[in-house]
């Protein structure tokens, strides 16, 4: 049997001078534009820019199409941290600007990053690692997310008009973010909200679908939203609507709780 050093994953997550936030990942990594696998690698590393909350991947380049590659056109400035050299994808009779770059941090030397699928016009357009597809951005693995049921006592006002009270809510503890509180419909006064096209994904829970205060006032839109098919991590908040606790009043077992400041709150404020 042969002996193999331990696994670079297995050491601390190292810092760069550039304030870059990076270690080695065990998962098999797969990226794809179309009918072409544009990577491949069992050797990427996450990495984690100053300004992002969440990890991005970055490859060995003998792990990338590079033959796919081309110098940018139209390099952006300041998009990643202290990023000059951008490549353009050219695959299946479609250039995607942009799309991958390199970090010029010395530890990260001949490993390319790509953009994730968010638009039609960058990135790649499917994910995997082993061989589950993953959307959005990579799973972060110092990330925990758990949906419990309970019994607790939650209602939710909006300008002081009660719109949810139940007993059975479901709530789901994310890092990082404030306990959300998914509750059943028949809890919740629907009647009060439309239904919008506004969709979101999230690689730990899914697909999202949204509705939208009815009453006016100082309300952001799609401050209501629902998983109708969630990954199976979460299968508990199946079908539940859930608030954006730094929009609305949450009452947990006649605790008012205060608003949370989140990335978030400055999303909402801004719709």
């Amino acid at each position: 049997m042969t002996t193999h050093p331990a696994h670079p994953a297995a050491r601390s997550i190292r810092t760069t001078p550039e304030g870059l936030m990076w270690e080695p990942s065990e998962r098999w990594v797969r990226g794809r534009k179309g009918d072409v696998t544009v990577v491949d690698s069992r050797h990427p590393v996450l990495v984690w820019e100053p300004h992002l909350p969440v990890p991005q991947y970055a490859f060995p380049r003998a792990d990338v199409r590079t033959d796919l590659l081309r110098p940018a056109k139209n390099p952006p400035t300041g998009k990643h941290t202290g990023s000059r050299v951008f490549y353009d994808l050219d695959a299946e009779g479609e250039v995607r600007e942009n799309a991958a770059w390199t970090f010029p941090a010395d530890d990260l030397a001949g490993h390319i990053a790509f953009e994730w699928f968010l638009r039609a016009d960058t990135g790649l357009d499917h994910w995997y690692e082993e061989d589950e597809e993953i959307f959005v951005h990579p799973r972060d693995p110092h990330k925990r997310v758990d949906a419990l049921p309970s019994s607790r006592h939650v209602q939710v006002e909006i300008d002081g008009r009660l719109v949810a009270d139940t007993r059975a809510p479901v709530l789901l503890f994310e890092t990082s973010l404030p306990t959300r509180y998914y509750l059943p419909r028949a809890d919740v006064r629907l009647d009060l909200f439309d239904a919008t096209d506004h969709s979101t994904g999230c690689p730990y829970k899914g697909t999202a679908e949204y509705w939208s205060w009815r009453g006016g006032g100082d309300v952001p839109p799609n401050v209501l939203w629902s998983y109708p098919d969630p990954l199976p991590a979460v299968a508990a908040v199946r079908g539940r609507v859930a608030f954006f606790n730094e929009a609305v009043d949450i009452i947990l077992d006649g605790e008012r709780l205060e608003r949370p400041e989140t990335p978030f709150s400055r999303m909402l404020r801004t719709r």
